[in-house]
């Protein structure tokens, strides 16, 4: 969950010095969107016997500013490139790994859980998530384990299996054949003159425009290598497919000799592929010829403190009361309490919005629809592998089986991205590489500044408990609603047209605005859409709770209206919800990717939606002490008049899923710096109806 790229010199390249440096530096700055938490930089001259490994918990411009970067780069670097273009005496092989990094596995405040990772005589670089890291440890108890970060099982396997004397692309194949999840790598033994790079998912590109001058430059998405290209070197990217930045596709790979001459090495991941490489060229691993071994030096980098000491959370504050909750008068056909705002009762206790609902999929062939949906997308193919649709990828479960389907049944080539502002969850990440590590798909992932929107968070979590108000809860998520512009601009960068979304239209939660005195619009065909006047409405309620509560008035203004107008203003062109379209089923959600993708539940709730959500837990907590019900109650009384469900069965799940979930709702509060204890006290004091007491 990260950018990977690097640049791959030979002997007598006329690359030069500053050149590389630019370009770098170039690479360094585009990759910074993909992961802001942390930044490294492997240095490995391979006839000099000599490498070393720069990395902190620290975005990529700050590396790119700090006096050990530049002591590196004037340095070693320097020498090995030659001071000026075309200065053949001075250049000698290099290779430079580089990475911006999303924190998953292991926090960046401990130097041996940032990248790159070094196992042995391997320094690796990964892209993407290994979901099965302490299996393998396990596994393999000769194999020494010195961080958390998934990275350094990967290196410490093909460190282990050169060591029995394959070559790199066994010892890759080898490492891939074990992993479970997604990986994108670029690796170097310090005793070889070789750089592997290796792909499950496809997120790896590499350019080789620069061959002439003995360069490689790779990295894991197109358009932020071919844009270094183009601004630092004036390469401009050719029109057709064969004149582009070369994918390495799912299931690839390669070796690129430094010390030798001749061509790239390709070999695929499969374990029954042969044990050679393209043509007949692999090679047993061989060491390099030298009397010494190999002197790495590892140089510091800058380390974050924690920016908050965490308190001892007491989960025994929590309140839950069944009894209660079961005797608040509900609707007689679904299960929607009388504190839901709008809600109405006729004389058989039938309430107003099972009276408006309007079947979404009793018109619906289960089979015929879901054709004539696919039909109508064939306008969107492209030729060959290029990619023809872009997938938002929350790792939840709607988007992962939506995944699935887009793959599968509707024959398409998804490009994934997924939008990290500071609450997707390490699970949800876990299930990204899952499945796009299953399906051999690319993930772009797009990073906020996540220190900035979690303190966007605590701000105006802080903000509301002075002057709770209902309506202004989704206030909190205002954060992640920036991925309809983040769309929109991928679309520009890859030339992909069509985006598909997979949320279902039964998760409709119109109680949120209904709670700014929105009344319901029940004859909307898509489960965002909101009327221009009851935006107005949305805004003048925000806005007038801003006036009364100044504490609202803070540093996250921008980042909220950006939010807003992303949400309702953003264009949305060849914009597809997928299950407004066919059927969408719960057990067949559960059963395909239970059962097919060995998916990633959490250990705090039964359910399997809202699981990847690090927001969730936390206003469903507030919805149902202050009221009586939270979005499950929407989504199990929708699935009732869908006639998916009985009401007792949905009666019998929310009384369960609506249980508060301490775990989640503990890292959360943590995770934006309040304090556990005094934020439930708090929320408690919400409970006027006695539903907790």
């Amino acid at each position: 969950m990260c950018g990977i790229f690097g640049i791959l010199a030979r002997p007598g390249s006329t690359l030069g010095h500053e050149r590389a440096r630019a370009l770098l530096a170039r690479l360094y700055q585009l990759s910074e969107s993909r992961g802001k938490e942390s930044a490294g930089l492997h240095v490995y001259l391979p006839r000099a016997g000599r490498a070393w490994t720069l990395k902190g918990a620290q975005r990529a411009t700050e590396l790119l500013a700090s006096p050990h970067y530049t002591k590196l780069l004037d340095g070693p670097v320097r020498e090995a490139f030659g001071a000026n273009v075309g200065n053949d005496a001075g250049s000698d092989a290099i290779a430079l790994l580089a990475h911006s990094r999303l924190v998953t596995n292991g926090t960046a405040e401990l130097p041996q859980n940032n990248q790159p990772v070094r196992s042995g005589h391997v320094s690796m670089i990964h892209n993407g998530i290994c979901v099965n890291v302490d299996a393998l440890w396990q596994r393999h108890p000769g194999l020494r384990r010195l961080a958390e970060v998934d990275t350094e099982v990967m290196a410490a396997l093909v460190d282990a299996v050169q060591a029995r004397g394959a070559g790199a692309a066994v010892a890759t194949r080898s490492m891939f054949a074990e992993l479970r999840g997604a990986a994108s790598v670029a690796w170097v033994h310090d005793a070889a003159g070789a750089v592997t790079l290796a792909t499950n998912t496809g997120d790896l590109f590499v350019d080789d425009r620069l061959a002439n001058e003995g360069c490689l430059v790779f990295a894991s998405e197109r358009y932020i290598l071919e844009t270094a290209m183009r601004e630092t070197l004036a390469v401009a990217p050719g029109g057709e497919p064969d004149t582009r930045a070369e994918w390495i596709a799912p299931g690839h790979g390669l070796v690129l000799d430094l010390l030798g001459a001749g061509p790239v090495q390709r070999f695929e991941l499969r374990a029954d592929a042969a044990e050679q490489v393209a043509e007949g060229t692999g090679e047993p691993f061989t060491p390099l010829p030298r009397t010494d071994t190999v002197h790495h030096d590892a140089v510091s980098g800058v380390v974050r403190a924690s920016a908050f000491a965490t308190r001892p959370a007491d989960e025994s504050l929590l309140r839950y009361n069944e009894a209660r909750l079961r005797a608040l008068k509900r609707c007689t056909r679904c299960i929607l309490p009388e504190t839901f705002p709008f809600i109405e009762f006729d004389a058989t206790g039938v309430c107003n919005y099972c009276a408006s609902y309007r079947p979404r999929y009793a018109h619906m062939h289960p089979v015929q629809t879901k054709r004539d949906f696919i039909a109508s997308l064939e306008k969107y193919r492209r030729a060959g592998d290029e990619p023809d649709v872009l997938v938002a990828f929350s790792g939840g479960r709607d988007s992962s089986y939506g995944l699935h389907l887009i793959k599968k049944e509707f024959g398409l080539k998804p490009v994934t991205f997924t939008y990290d502002w500071g609450m997707v969850t390490d699970l949800a990440r876990r299930n990204v590489a899952r499945i796009c590590g299953q399906l051999g798909i690319p993930n772009i992932l797009v990073s906020a500044d996540i220190a900035q929107k979690r303190e966007n968070i605590r701000l105006n979590v802080a903000a509301w408990l002075k002057k709770p108000d209902l309506g202004l809860v989704p206030l909190f998520m205002a954060g992640d609603k920036h991925f309809f512009r983040v769309v929109n601009q991928l679309k520009r960068q890859t030339g992909i047209a069509l985006d598909l979304w997979c949320a279902n239209p039964l998760e409709n939660t119109d109680f949120k605005s209904g709670f700014c005195g929105v009344p319901p619009d029940f004859g909307k065909k898509r489960v965002d859409y909101l009327s221009f006047t009851r935006k107005v409405k949305l805004a003048s309620h925000f806005g007038w709770h801003f006036l009364r509560n100044p504490a609202y008035l803070n540093r996250s203004l921008a980042d909220t209206f950006g939010a807003f107008t992303a949400y309702y203003v953003e264009p949305r062109r060849d914009f597809y919800f997928i299950f407004d379209h066919f059927i969408w089923n719960e057990d067949e959600v559960n059963r395909c990717l239970l059962g097919e993708y060995d998916w990633e539940i959490a250990p705090d709730s039964p359910s399997t939606w809202r699981i990847g959500d690090g927001t969730a837990p936390f206003y469903n907590y507030i919805y149902c002490t202050a009221r009586g019900f939270t979005e499950f109650d929407t989504f199990r009384s929708n699935q009732i008049r869908e006639g998916h469900i009985t009401r007792d069965q949905a009666l019998a799940s929310v009384l369960v899923e609506n249980r508060p979930r301490a775990q989640t709702l503990r890292w959360y509060l943590e995770t934006i710096g309040l304090p556990f204890d005094d934020v439930v006290r708090r929320v408690n004091g919400l409970d006027t109806l006695g539903l907790h007491r």
